[in-house]
């Protein structure tokens, strides 16, 4: 007999694209989670996953199974909220995100959402949210929008230049403006989480910049808490400032990101998500308006 665990084991495989990370994910040992797939494909009578050193991908079996197994957790996640209120009433939408995206301005969209759904959120790259939701594992994603990148289902919230930050106590932190050979003696930081991290190397290597790195970190917090305390400076889109840290822009260096939201057309074609959306996303796209004006040109 399928068992709700199957379908949790299930669904976090595909979520995730990888046993270990969704062995992490769900907190089991990743044995125990082969196993439990192992146990589901032969209640089912077939393969669910094809696997190989470099990607784990559905079977054709998969992904037939795969609808029937989020109508289950819908089920489940109903059945355990019964009798709790509204809450359970909400559909779920399964929001990813880029690290880079500022706390607060998340902290904003989330609220906003999670009046209409009940959200389950994931951090990724850019790259891997976008083939989530082209394979069906997130239903709406907060991500760069790409060069002329429009449509019914893309949201555009804000845009901001890539700026240098500095320290506010470091020698050029009342410049406007700096070469880029000016900043060939300091320390660097590099925020792993950076869109333009290859295209900033080969800005800096062009213009002959090869500088000493202090850290190399996924968390944005932490490498602009140390541009504060001085250890270095970095690149970073200007609403990611912190008390301690002032921009300065670099000549040459021209990046700028566009923030939108990316959406599953065909979760979105459902009846009751596009009612739903059409009283979140005019109130995101406010909110968006506002920071834009309080944090990037104020």
């Amino acid at each position: 007999m399928i068992k709700r665990s199957h379908i949790r084991q299930f669904l976090a495989v595909v979520d995730a694209g990888s046993f270990t990370r969704a062995a992490q994910q769900i907190r089991v040992t990743q044995p125990a989670l082969s196993t439990g797939v192992a146990d589901l494909e032969r209640l089912v009578g077939a393969p669910l996953f094809i696997r190989n050193r470099r990607q784990i991908r559905l079977t054709e079996a998969g992904g037939r199974f795969l609808p029937i197994a989020r109508d289950l957790e819908r089920g489940f996640r109903t059945a355990d909220g019964f009798g709790r209120g509204e809450e359970s009433d909400k559909p779920v939408l399964r929001l990813g995100t880029i690290r880079s995206v500022p706390g607060e301005f998340f902290q904003t969209v989330a609220a906003l959402l999670s009046r209409d759904f009940a959200l389950e959120i994931g951090e990724n790259s850019d790259s891997e949210l976008r083939a989530a939701i082209h394979g069906g594992r997130l239903n709406m994603a907060l991500v760069p929008l790409r060069s002329g990148e429009r449509g019914a289902n893309v949201v555009s919230l804000f845009e901001e230049p890539m700026v240098m930050f500095v320290g506010t106590g470091h020698p050029l932190a009342g410049q406007d403006a700096v070469s880029p050979e000016a900043l060939a003696p300091e320390t660097m930081i590099a925020r792993r989480s950076c869109e333009f991290l290859d295209a900033t190397s080969r800005f800096f290597t062009r213009h002959r910049v090869r500088p000493r790195f202090a850290l190399r970190s996924d968390s944005d917090d932490r490498c602009l808490r140390m541009v504060a305390a001085g250890i270095g400076i970095t690149t970073a889109p200007v609403s990611l400032a912190i008390d301690g840290v002032v921009p300065i822009k670099v000549s040459g260096y021209d990046f700028r990101r566009e923030l939108g939201l990316f959406i599953d057309p065909a979760w979105r074609a459902q009846p009751e998500m596009e009612q739903r959306l059409s009283r979140a996303l005019p109130a995101i796209q406010r909110a968006a308006a506002e920071w834009q004006e309080a944090r990037v040109n104020g």
